[in-house]
């Protein structure tokens, strides 16, 4: 708002001066209402480059003080109101760039929910998120936001997650089905059962980190900056030829007025922003343009193993049936018995039984479970029990199990009907994600873990990395990262998890895998993805690439065009107020092209693999 009212004020003054001039035939009185207006804003930004000097660092407004006070002592007072015009509209576009650039953060921040629906004494209560606790059975009604993370216990339904995942595609949700806050419901009302409280939810995660991003600010914002001193040089040089060739003073303002800075300032900033804002739109917050730049030159990935190259949950990875039993029957009372709980073994086996295209929910009653025994109900007319082997009638003493895995046992009225096996297993989308990352150049890949090398080794190989580094301490974690060679950086660690967030803050750029809301190393990381897919790593990375492309072009163009002008204005045939006007013609195509890097690519679309696009319920 402060640019919006500088450029009105400048505006206003520069009517007034032009009704002075023009209706009143005042043109003395003109002249000084322009040079008054002009020296307090050249004063203004002069006190501002000396701060920039006091930090360490050279800028371009150098340049644009130059060209106001040239045209300022030559008289050439129009030509000053132009370039002041140039400068303070050029800011209040960048503002509306910005602005543009980050609309689909503030939507996400617009859209957040604040009332759940929760069933009290037969009939429904609206509280606060923030009042909602674990286990509570809550309402989401047609076109309502999910309030916080729970699993479908009654109902069923289309879902839109896309301000969660950036996929604009109705997903279907029924009885087991996880649901994440922040997402819509469809035509159906649905019931569920709290999960996680309302400050542990994804969508108030997502929030707490958009406004993290937004308030922390882009160390490299001032691309232009690194080009401030041999531009400068080149422009007093051309500048100052034009003068002694001409022995005209007029020649040197003339020069610098094309010379001016504002498509340096304003292209580096509406590109980063673009960037970050198209990042959001494709399920990855990056929360500062540094971390852009980073991530554009990195080199190095490190991953941790247990949830980032693997789901880090349990998974049903078999299924035992005895002969006289279906393996689909089999899936039908284990699946509907285990929805009624909420142990981690549970939460698995229900999530496998809603992937099964046979499988549907079904009452099931006198539902009790026995704390570290099992789950006992009765279903379709049978007893049904789950759980250890001593809490099942005629189970095997012994199950031959890998490294990892776990077993629950299933009897039907008493009869031993079958197990089923549970491990972490590596996610789909990771062979193929180390595989992009290699095609992008990165040098060195490498698994940080703490579990044992035999396992370590055994997952390492399924995804293709080759550098191993097994049951590493946190510290040790830190050691191989702040110790990689400078040739090797910038470093990416991917990680999630509390134990994962010193490893996060030590890399060049960490980026959490945020999806289950490891809310320790989404703080600490520079980058938090927000969809559970690993291949969003390398998607970073595109894009990251390609959001500096377009800041650079977007540079350079300002940089060409303007050595192009200068070129012509000292020759003369480009008078300085003709000059101040290209300049917006300049400025307007640098910050058109900056804004090139919000649009969308086919090729980052591209780089998932089918299978991650796979919807995943609870």
């Amino acid at each position: 708002m402060a640019h919006q009212k500088k450029f009105l004020t400048v505006l206003a003054v520069g009517c007034v001066a032009l009704i002075t001039q023009f209706l009143f035939h005042q043109p003395i009185a003109a002249q000084v209402i322009v040079t008054v207006m002009g020296a307090i804003l050249a004063l203004s930004m002069f006190v501002e480059m000396v701060k920039t000097l006091k930090s360490g660092k050279y800028g371009v407004d150098l340049l644009a003080i130059m060209s106001i006070a040239a045209t300022l002592s030559v008289g050439e007072y129009w030509a000053s109101l132009m370039i002041l015009v140039m400068l303070t509209g050029g800011d209040s576009l960048e503002d509306y760039a910005a602005n543009k650039a980050g609309s689909d953060l503030k939507n996400l921040l617009d859209n957040s929910p604040s009332i759940a629906h929760v069933q009290e004494n037969g009939g429904l209560v609206d509280k606060s998120i923030d009042d909602v606790q674990l286990n509570d059975s809550v309402v989401v009604k047609p076109g309502e936001a999910v309030p916080v993370d729970g699993i479908v216990t009654a109902g069923s339904g289309s879902f839109d997650e896309s301000s969660m995942t950036g996929e604009s595609v109705l997903i279907p949700k029924k009885v087991g089905s996880d649901l994440l806050s922040g997402t819509v419901n469809g035509d159906t009302a649905v019931t569920m059962r709290v999960t996680h409280l309302a400050a542990d939810s994804q969508y108030q995660t997502i929030v707490k980190l958009v406004k993290e991003s937004a308030d922390k600010p882009a160390h490299f914002v001032r691309m232009a900056d690194r080009y401030a001193v041999p531009f400068t040089i080149i422009s007093l040089v051309i500048a100052i030829v034009a003068w002694i060739i001409s022995g005209d003073p007029h020649r040197f303002a003339e020069v610098l007025v094309v010379a001016s800075p504002c498509p340096l300032i304003l292209a580096a900033p509406v590109a980063l922003v673009s960037g970050m804002s198209r990042s959001s739109r494709n399920s990855i917050i990056i929360k500062s343009g540094t971390s852009i730049e980073k991530l554009a030159k990195a080199k190095t990935a490190f991953f941790d193993k247990t949830g980032t190259i693997t789901t880090g949950r349990l998974n049903v990875i078999a299924v035992h049936p005895e002969a006289w039993l279906s393996e689909a029957e089999f899936i039908s009372a284990l699946g509907n018995l285990e929805i009624q709980s909420n142990h981690i073994f549970a939460r698995a086996i229900v999530r496998y039984a809603n992937e099964q295209p046979d499988f549907a929910a079904a009452q099931v009653d006198d539902f009790s479970e026995v704390a570290g025994e099992g789950v006992q109900g009765r279903f379709s007319e049978h007893e049904i029990k789950a759980g250890r082997a001593t809490f099942i009638a005629a189970a095997p003493a012994e199950v031959q199990l890998n490294e990892g895995e776990s077993v629950i046992f299933m009897s039907i009225n008493d009869r031993f009907a079958g197990y089923v096996t549970l491990a972490d297993r590596i996610r789909t989308e990771a062979p193929q994600t180390i595989k992009t990352l290699r095609q992008q150049g990165l040098s060195r890949l490498a698994m940080l873990t703490g579990d044992k090398q035999e396992t370590a080794e055994h997952i390492a190989a399924q995804v293709a990395l080759t550098e191993v580094h097994a049951e590493c301490l946190p510290q040790e974690k830190i050691s191989l990262i702040t110790e990689a060679p400078a040739s090797d950086r910038p470093v990416i660690m991917v990680g999630d998890g509390v134990n994962d967030a010193p490893a996060l803050a030590a890399a060049d750029v960490g980026i959490a895998m945020g999806a289950n809301g490891a809310s320790a190393a989404s703080e600490s990381a520079d980058a938090v993805i927000l969809k559970d897919d690993i291949s969003k790593v390398a998607t970073a990375v595109e894009l990251a690439r390609d959001t500096m492309k377009v800041a650079r072009q977007s540079v350079m163009i300002g940089i060409i065009i303007c050595t192009v002008l200068m070129l012509i204005a000292a020759t003369g045939v480009i008078p300085a107020l003709f000059g101040a006007m290209l300049q917006e013609v300049v400025d307007t195509t640098s910050i058109l092209w900056a804004l090139r890097a919000r649009m969308s690519h086919e090729k980052l679309n591209k780089q998932t693999p089918p299978a991650q696009h796979k919807t995943e319920t609870a």
